[in-house]
């Protein structure tokens, strides 16, 4: 699902540090080094069956994988990361509740490096996810 948003509001639900990292980037350049899901992961179907539960499919270098947890969408995408190669650490997480959707800020470490990431959706677990996905594109593999 795409949402419209208003990129102000997103931005300032960002925590202190990321803010103060990004303060000279625009809306559109925040977006594009945060937000930005092109890379070698991609989130393709998400679906929400009950409140803890979920199904994601994954693409890896042409390859899919899904993801399906009963619980915490964290733990579940980190372990197929790690399955494709990824090992992805999270730093930080903030989540927070906007009136245009669940905005999410994940700093992620992979191979010693570090980047945040950041989404927003209408569900929390597909907006974590999706700001997993951005953060460890901006890493490549």
């Amino acid at each position: 699902m795409t949402i419209t948003i208003d990129t102000h509001t997103f931005i300032n639900a960002a925590p202190a540090s990321l803010r103060a990292e990004s303060r000279d980037l625009s809306p559109a350049e925040f977006h594009d080094r945060y937000c930005d899901h092109a890379g070698p992961i991609k989130l393709g179907d998400w679906t929400r069956r009950h409140a803890a539960d979920f199904t994601a499919t994954l693409e890896f270098a042409g390859h899919l994988r899904t993801v399906t947890a009963a619980g915490s969408p964290v733990a579940a995408l980190t372990s197929a990361l790690y399955d494709e190669g990824y090992p992805v650490e999270i730093l930080q997480f903030h989540q927070r509740n906007t009136g245009i959707g669940t905005a999410t800020f994940v700093q992620c470490e992979v191979n010693g490096r570090r980047g945040w990431g950041a989404a927003i959706a209408d569900d929390g677990a597909e907006s974590m996810v999706r700001a997993m996905i951005a953060g460890l594109n901006r890493f490549g593999n």
